[in-house]
């Protein structure tokens, strides 16, 4: 079998004339045999598309010919098979919903802490507090020791979460990450806004983290929204599933747990049964 590459990323930027732009890409795609989807916007591009690397290189040209985009980058990795079963091309609101007005990434973004950087304060000891603005179903899989989760089921309820921060988080250093960088480049300035003057976004996120500097104070994998599920440090997927029930990752140790049975309920499903039968 040919190498199947995934090719991510994604860039704030003012674009326009996106009904044409979607229809070119989604035949360009079809063309090269690619799967994945590009989100398009007037706020910019975020792509994940998997496919043999020429076809992927092909479409990273394409991408570069549309202007605003002649930076654009990407992350690449191998895949064992393909991550995504079609390809589609989307025209949405937001990139990254979101759901606040007034918050422009392509103008304005919080601090970026390069992963050596963050590694560096985490090695020292330094006084941070590390929050992830994740999904609680994605933190199951893992995060960084010590991190704070957001406690939000979509990213659209991050807002709520930080107005229930504690007061004095407004003036200590935070250094929020997510899985690619994405959801902190709305994040940060969200938080900014909200009073938070020292706050940092770790850039290129959890996975770019992985590819320079390993899982050094990491615990676990890194949950990604394709078929892969879980990634470990080398950007090779775990063997992870997600539950056919609440769609909680099982990891592979949880697999061979004498009490899992596949298609049963999981942890997840029974602490969730659970504090219902509390409630009621």
């Amino acid at each position: 079998m040919d190498a199947i590459l995934h090719f991510a990323g994604y860039r704030f930027t003012r674009l326009t004339g996106l009904q044409e732009l979607k229809t070119d890409l989604l035949a360009f795609c079809r063309e090269k045999e690619l799967c994945g989807t590009i989100l398009l916007s007037e706020e910019g591009v975020n792509f994940y598309v998997a496919g043999s690397p020429t076809a992927c290189e092909a479409l990273m040209g394409k991408l570069h010919s549309i202007p605003g985009l002649g930076g654009l980058s990407a992350r690449r990795s191998i895949c064992a098979n393909r991550p995504y079963e079609h390809m589609r091309v989307k025209v949405k609101r937001e990139i990254i919903a979101f759901g606040i007005d007034g918050v422009d990434p392509a103008a304005r973004t919080s601090p970026k802490l390069s992963p050596h950087e963050l590694k560096e304060w985490l090695d020292e000891g330094r006084d941070v507090t590390l929050l992830d603005t994740r999904n609680d179903y994605e933190i199951h899989s893992g995060t960084f020791k010590g991190a704070v989760p957001a406690g939000i089921d979509h990213f659209r309820e991050f807002p709520a979460a930080v107005r229930k921060l504690p007061g004095d988080w407004k003036s200590r250093p935070i250094v929020m990450f997510c899985t690619g960088g994405i959801r902190c480049e709305k994040a940060g300035p969200f938080m900014e806004r909200e009073g938070f003057r020292n706050v940092f976004q770790l850039d290129g996120g959890i996975l770019r983290y992985f590819e320079e500097c390993g899982t050094a104070h990491y615990e676990g994998e890194c949950f990604v929204f394709d078929q892969r599920v879980g990634l470990n440090a080398a950007l090779e997927g775990t063997g992870s599933i997600l539950c056919s029930r609440c769609q909680t990752p099982i990891t592979v140790a949880e697999q061979s747990h004498a009490g899992y049975v596949p298609g049963a309920p999981c942890p997840t499903c029974k602490s969730r049964a659970d504090a219902v039968r509390l409630v009621d």
